[in-house]
């Protein structure tokens, strides 16, 4: 069931959402009883229950539970006169006031998580009083004072420490009732007050702090307090809040001005123009999936009703970028530069597919009980489900797993090419690799850098993909640690200067730009900052692509940010920093064994040296790595240099994989392979300063300082044989174009051809003219029929037309959109892309 913002919230104004939040409950019986039946859930999702903590696949969840607990007491009870833990200093850093409230929260769930492992601690009111006076202490010392408060992050202050103190105080209920019964209204008015972006206390659906994951974050904290209090308008109105983010983002009819949330085409956006799925994303997903597991039997909604809303996020959303266990770090902004692998990411998303298949029934259910099974067999890693959050989840998962009827299913096709377009974002999958690619344009952030994580992200929205192969530990291939040895000029798939930049901290001394004085107002949260700093977005809004089946196109003009543009219009302080970025035209062509890269117009506008990255791997130093080729007059070629090469193959013979390269029309590329050692704190400051050596592979086009603009084209085979590549310049794949103005490619074995087309007027290609600009894929199948599809890049155009040279054609099948006229000479299609936000169309012809 997809709602949409605009209905959603326009039943918020009118009716209250009825068919998802019912009618009040006639008497304050049936609220106290709804509250505390929300409150008894609560418990059984954080700590389980007896049934679920008897069985044995819980017992290394419960150890955890219990370890963290009892590490806490002992620096509770090593704490000095001004302290609460020892060592934790409270008064000046936000973060640690945040963790001291964790702390307390872990302790407390201890003594509500039944199961023997620690008799001593479970129930024990003791240990429980000395968790509530430690919230007494925080509140009188540290967070009570308004005056005092609010200073660093303000999520600890929103969202954090909220979370943590409504847990711990619906763990806590009965006992704080008791012995503080004063306790909940205290920290409730505090929690309210601090909700400084919202509207006296409550949420403001207009600020930019409450939106998507943040807002969920919000809402299900204000239910936990309602449930507290008994207030049965707190959390009718929690509800209704959080339901806005199950409603698909309407980019042509926002509502509050949000472009956060889940998209049409399954993208999710953060923090207006990040792609954020794989962090933020994963997040919402977890909120959401807790909040209808929360709320079953209470009565305050109908949870039942928002579950395939749900389901379809995962299946369009997270599916694709889920590659044998592992997230693709094209949708975790700042998160690409955190310790924490892939693996760990998508064991997150698992225990919510877990959850959520015990709230769906029938078919959906047995999908997502078959996709948990596909992601824990192909997974090069073993998902711990001791990282779960809720040992009932861990109970749901084991029981999955064991049951034989459910056999293992992907979500996706096996052959599946996904056009992420409202998040400038494209995934390509083939049995054996899957081919991920981040763009970037007006519309979406090059790249999201903040509090110190991701201090060298300049280029990785400018057209850096990452090619993931079947049976690797991907942990090996990318994660933190490509990031940490590949240089950041030096992404694969990245075009950039030959220059040195400067991190945040290094050029400001903090980890953001500080100028309050300045009319745009510089500070640690501001909007400016967002623009110029943490998330700048590109100042061409040429990015997109078309699909067509299992095939795709893909298309970006690279260009400068908005904080070059608006610093050279005046708009920026004088010593604020900006940079400029090369020049190119960039296309990508989706098929089966090969993805085809046409670069065009590579140059620099100051006149620098520019550098192209065709490709970037990475290995560990032990493995066994080969690289071979052959030169266009036929010799062979091994080994590092510069060179005019028809083909080039890497292999890692230690993991069994390798990718070919076949040099179409290229000037001559240059292969490294080099030994590089770096400690992971070069891209986040608070990582553990461990040094990490990894052999680092590039194939490079260099153009010197001053060079004429070149095109270059070449493919990536995946998994390719020697045999194979030999066979790659004869073979059936030719290009047509490469341009600033067009670029296109035939594949006569599939019968294909695609084309971008990235200036306005006609374009001709493969016996097509295209009106451009637009994107385009054309098939002839079987039977005569010819297939087109057709998108819209720039997602402001209100029509793109095609005319196909040839016999007449007429319209056998369509999704709509497309009008299809015989004419002279062919068959003209006109293709109605108004606010379809880059969609593609698709029309079968027939004779």
């Amino acid at each position: 069931m997809e709602i949409s913002r605009r209905r959603l919230l326009s039943a918020l104004s009118a009716a209250g959402l009825l068919s998802v939040v019912p009618s009040r409950p006639a008497t304050a019986d049936e609220v106290a009883a709804g509250s505390a039946r929300l409150l008894a859930n609560t418990v059984a999702v954080f700590a389980g229950t007896a049934g679920t903590n008897a069985r044995p696949e819980t017992a290394a969840k419960l150890a955890a539970v219990v370890r963290a607990a009892r590490t806490n007491l002992q620096l509770m009870d090593a704490a000095g006169e001004d302290e609460l833990f020892a060592g934790l200093v409270l008064g000046t850093n936000e973060a640690n006031l945040n963790t001291a409230f964790r702390r307390l929260y872990e302790i407390a769930l201890a003594t509500r998580t039944p199961g023997g492992a620690a008799p001593d601690l479970y129930g024990n009111t003791a240990v429980q009083r000395r968790v509530i006076d430690g919230l007494v202490h925080l509140h009188e010392r540290y967070y009570g004072d308004q005056s005092k408060g609010y200073y660093g992050n303000w999520f600890h202050w929103e969202i954090g420490i909220s979370q943590h103190v409504s847990r711990l105080l619906a763990l806590l209920a009965d006992e704080v009732q008791v012995y503080r019964p004063d306790l909940v209204r205290t920290y409730v008015a505090s929690m309210d007050a601090y909700l400084r972006n919202g509207i006296e206390g409550d949420v403001n659906l207009d600020s930019r702090f409450h939106t998507g994951a943040n807002l969920a974050d919000i809402t299900i904290n204000r239910l936990l307090q309602g449930a507290l209090l008994g207030d049965d308008a707190r959390i009718r109105k929690a509800l209704t809040d959080q339901l806005t983010v199950f409603a698909t983002v309407d980019p042509y009819h926002l509502n509050h001005g949000v472009t956060d949330g889940c998209y049409a085409d399954g993208s999710f956006i953060q923090h207006a123009s990040v792609a954020y799925t794989g962090s933020y994303g994963k997040g919402l997903l977890t909120r959401v999936v807790q909040t209808l597991k929360i709320l079953d039997g209470t009565g305050f909604a109908h949870g039942e009703e928002l579950v395939p809303t749900v389901q379809g996020w995962v299946r369009n959303g997270f599916a694709p970028l889920i590659f044998e266990g592992w997230m693709m770090e094209i949708v975790k902004g700042r998160a690409v530069s955190r310790t924490d692998s892939g693996y760990t990411d998508v064991a997150v998303v698992v225990e919510a597919v877990v959850d959520l298949s015990s709230l769906a029934s029938g078919v959906d259910a047995a999908a997502l009980k078959s996709y948990v099974k596909h992601i824990r067999s192909t997974s090069h890693t073993a998902l711990d489900p001791a990282g779960f959050v809720s040992p009932a989840a861990i109970v749901r998962y084991a029981d999955i797993v064991a049951d034989t009827t459910v056999v293992p299913a992907d979500l996706n096709t096996p052959s599946r090419s996904v056009a992420f377009n409202a998040m400038d974002r494209t995934v390509h999958r083939r049995p054996g690799f899957a081919f991920a690619l981040a763009r970037s344009s007006g519309r979406i952030s090059k790249y999201e850098y903040m509090n110190g994580e991701n201090l060298m992200p300049w280029f990785q929205g400018d057209g850096a993909h990452y090619l993931y192969l079947s049976g690797q530990d991907q942990a090996q291939a990318y994660g933190v640690d490509y990031f940490t040895t590949v240089s950041p000029y030096g992404l694969a798939g990245v075009t950039a200067p030959v220059e040195q930049r400067r991190t945040i901290p290094e050029l400001y001394g903090k980890p953001y730009y500080d100028n309050p004085g300045h009319p745009l107002n510089f500070t640690s949260s501001s909007e400016s900052q967002n623009t110029y700093v943490y998330f700048p977005r590109g100042t061409n809004g040429h990015s997109g692509g078309a699909v067509l089946g299992a095939y795709g196109a893909a298309a970006m003009v690279q260009s400068d940010d908005v904080a070059f543009r608006d610093k050279g219009a005046g708009l920026l302080p004088d010593d604020f920093a900006v940079y400029r970025n090369a020049t190119a035209t960039k296309s990508w062509f989706l098929l089966d064994e090969e993805i085809v890269v046409l670069v065009a117009g590579v140059g620099d506008l100051d006149g620098r040296a520019v550098t192209t990255t065709l490709d970037a791997r990475i290995a560990a130093p032990g493995d066994q790595v080969h690289v071979i080729g052959t030169a266009r007059d036929g010799r062979p070629w091994t080994g590092a240099g510069t060179g005019d090469l028809q083909w080039l193959r890497y292999a890692n013979a230690t993991r069994g994989t390798a990718v070919g390269y076949v040099f179409l029309d290229t000037p001559q590329v240059r292969v490294a392979l080099d030994t590089v050692t770096r400690s992971r704190r070069v891209v986040r400051t608070s990582n553990p300063d461990t040094a990490v050596t990894r052999s680092v592979f590039r194939v490079t086009v260099d153009q010197p300082t001053g060079a004429e603009p070149l095109g270059l084209a070449y493919a990536l085979v995946p998994n390719a044989g020697e045999a194979r590549l030999r066979s790659c310049p004869s073979g059936p794949l030719k290009v047509l174009a490469n341009t600033p103005h067009l670029q296109a490619v035939t594949h006569t074995g599939l019968a294909l051809t695609a084309a971008n087309t990235f200036t306005p007027g006609r374009h001709e290609a493969g016996g097509m003219r295209i009106d451009g600009p637009a994107s385009v894929i054309l098939q002839h199948r079987r039977r005569d029929l010819t297939t087109v599809a057709v998108s819209d890049p720039t997602m402001e155009r209100d029509t793109v037309t095609v005319l196909l040279r040839g016999r007449p054609l007429r319209e056998s099948t369509s999704d709509g959109g497309v009008r299809v006229s015989p004419v002279h000479g062919g068959t003209r299609l006109e293709f109605n892309t108004r606010h379809v936000y880059g969609r593609s169309l698709t029309v079968t012809l027939r004779p």
